[in-house]
């Protein structure tokens, strides 16, 4: 068998963030996975008894997260940074409008526009699986946190929508479902990015629905297209659809059709020795945190 080459699971990012600026303002009504991994998340933070005064929530989406940490961490600064421009000005809408200790910023998670040491807490719900370069992403946030900061995460892993991937399979060799890490390759990434006593454990959560036709509506409320980019670049034919429901229906059960999310979860602390630094092209300028405005205190970082 043939390998697949690696570029044809590259996310293209500019699609990426258009896909989640339609899918903001409904985002929430359909985000039940993601609420449910992020609250196990927090649940998590919780058990480490850290003290935090500024606060990066990586991905940050909607905000949902970030309005938690905000009561968590009443004194912190809360960074809300996301690729999706769309996002952003829906989670500001949904924020408090005075007195407001939340930022926003427009951004990519494998370059942040931050400069060194000036985060306590990286906390990234549901993300990094849209990274093209997950040591890029583990090095920054490294980069931003100060020493004895800790990372946070939740992310998939390569059984996530595995009933999808392998009804797809039966039909053509097309890309139709999103690559995922294997929970020792992220362990690896954390280890090479410096990051100190990295924990890692998975989860499998196990959705339902009445029909195939209704995960896929799912997963376009969510903004989870497929944008890998060997996906297919034409309209896929009504038989290869067909075929495709068709093979998804022998992992019915009880009258309905599961499909499994493989989650990990992982925590690791910012050692003392200097982190991997990411090398980085054309004009990119980190800011210090305290140089973030809300809109009509200076720049407007989300448009």
């Amino acid at each position: 068998m043939t390998a697949v080459p690696e570029a044809t699971f590259a996310i293209e990012k500019q699609e990426l963030k258009r896909t989640f600026d339609v899918a903001a303002a409904n985002y929430e009504k359909h985000a039940v996975l993601q609420r449910t991994v992020m609250n196990r998340l927090l649940e998590r933070l919780a058990l480490t008894n850290l003290q935090a005064n500024s606060v990066l929530d990586l991905g940050s989406g909607t905000g949902e997260a970030a309005r938690l940490l905000a009561k968590r961490y009443r004194k912190a600064r809360i960074v809300e940074l996301d690729l999706s421009t769309g996002m952003l000005r829906h989670s500001r809408q949904l924020g408090p409008r005075f007195f407001s200790k939340q930022r926003f910023v427009c951004a990519d998670a494998e370059m942040l526009p931050l400069a060194d040491c000036v985060i306590d807490l990286v906390f990234s719900n549901m993300m990094l699986q849209w990274c093209n370069d997950l040591d890029a992403a583990f090095a920054e946030s490294g980069r931003v946190l100060r020493p004895e900061g800790l990372f946070i995460f939740s992310t998939l892993g390569p059984d996530t929508l595995k009933e999808l991937r392998l009804s797809w399979g039966k039909v053509d060799e097309k890309v139709h479902v999103n690559a995922f890490l294997d929970m020792h390759d992220v362990g690896d990434a954390l280890v090479r990015a410096g990051f100190d006593a990295p924990v890692l454990d998975v989860e499998r959560i196990t959705l339902t629905f009445d029909d195939c036709n209704k995960l896929m509506q799912e997963l376009k409320h969510l903004g989870a297209h497929n944008l890998n980019m060997g996906r297919r670049r034409t309209l896929t034919g009504k038989t290869r659809i067909k075929g495709m429901l068709a093979a998804y229906e022998q992992f019915r059960q009880e009258n309905r059709l599961p499909a499994t999310y493989e989650v990990i979860y992982g925590h690791a602390w910012k050692t003392h020795r200097p982190l991997k630094k990411q090398s980085t092209e054309g004009n990119i300028v980190s800011i210090p945190v305290d140089s973030l405005r809300r809109k009509g205190q200076g720049r407007d970082n989300t448009g």
